[in-house]
């Protein structure tokens, strides 16, 4: 691939030791959409699962504060991918995140399968509608950096395979992919944020099923959406295919689309990692 220089750097790094750097150039410089758009969807997946939506519900965080507890999530996690899980900002977004988990009875699976969808939707993603599909070396790669996330979040008996992980990812949907209607709340709320991105808040309830199209059954039934209709599936499917196919002849992106640069609604000016989420600073012992 002589215009794919990022893709090509990956295929002499070794998924073992050079896991954080192979997961830094899939994310911000072969497939900085792609990948943004399924970590939308891994979270967005999670709802689905009633233990989590009703939380979620409860505290109004992604009811009442949707676009705020959105940028803390989404900056958090860009924090420690960007700048590596050991580095003082790295740290300190581990930190955070687990101070604001702390507060609540999370099960272990229930963190186990959170974790999964960061792993599995993006390779789903890019099978589906990537320029190409992740390699076995990227697959596991992606693999390690959550595990790796996971020791330090302290979740436990994570799979010791991309295989393993895949299979409890598909029983656990398989038990609790059950309607509730906290799910259909925080997925609406969720889904309309997402849509206003790109689209007038007028054309938002009208163009719902444009990213329901982007979805399988169970988590549409999970969710409480109606399937779309088949024409509008099958038209979203050849324009995100003709997306693929035009962007395989494009070089890859040479500066890369950090998350933390994007420009925030919430913070205007800018934000300091100790002060996402809904409670007060961490101390620098903290982390």
């Amino acid at each position: 691939m002589k215009n794919k220089r990022y893709t090509n750097e990956i295929a002499r790094l070794d998924p073992h030791t050079d896991w954080h750097r192979i997961a830094f150039l899939l994310t911000f410089h072969c497939f900085p959409w792609d990948m943004e758009k399924a970590l939308e969807f891994a979270l967005f997946r999670t709802f689905g699962i009633p233990a989590v939506s009703r939380l979620l519900a409860a505290t109004g965080e992604f009811t009442e504060r949707t676009r705020k507890r959105y940028d803390d999530t989404e900056l958090i996690l860009y924090e420690i991918l960007e700048n590596g899980m050991d580095s003082e900002r790295g740290r300190q977004a581990i930190a955070r995140m687990n101070a604001m988990h702390g507060r609540f009875r999370i099960a272990n699976e229930d963190y186990l399968y959170v974790l999964s969808t960061f792993i599995f939707e993006p390779i789903r993603w890019m099978d589906k509608f990537g320029w190409r599909p992740f390699t076995p070396k990227e697959k596991e790669a992606i693999f390690i950096n959550y595990r790796e996330l996971a020791i330090r979040m302290g979740i436990k008996e994570v799979p010791e395979t991309l295989e393993a992980f895949e299979a409890f990812n598909k029983n656990y949907e398989r038990d609790h992919f059950i309607y509730d209607p906290a799910n259909n709340l925080v997925g609406l709320k969720t889904l309309d944020l997402l849509m206003g991105f790109y689209l007038p808040s007028l054309l938002i309830p009208r163009s719902r099923p444009l990213a329901i199209s982007l979805m399988d059954e169970p988590l549409r039934r999970a969710m409480g959406f109606k399937n779309p209709p088949k024409l509008l599936e099958k038209l979203v499917w050849i324009g995100m295919k003709t997306r693929a196919s035009l962007l395989k002849l494009l070089p890859e992106t040479g500066i890369p689309k950090l998350g933390t640069k994007k420009k925030r609604h919430t913070y205007p000016e800018g934000y300091d990692i100790n002060e996402l989420g809904t409670f007060g600073r961490l101390r620098k012992s903290d982390y």
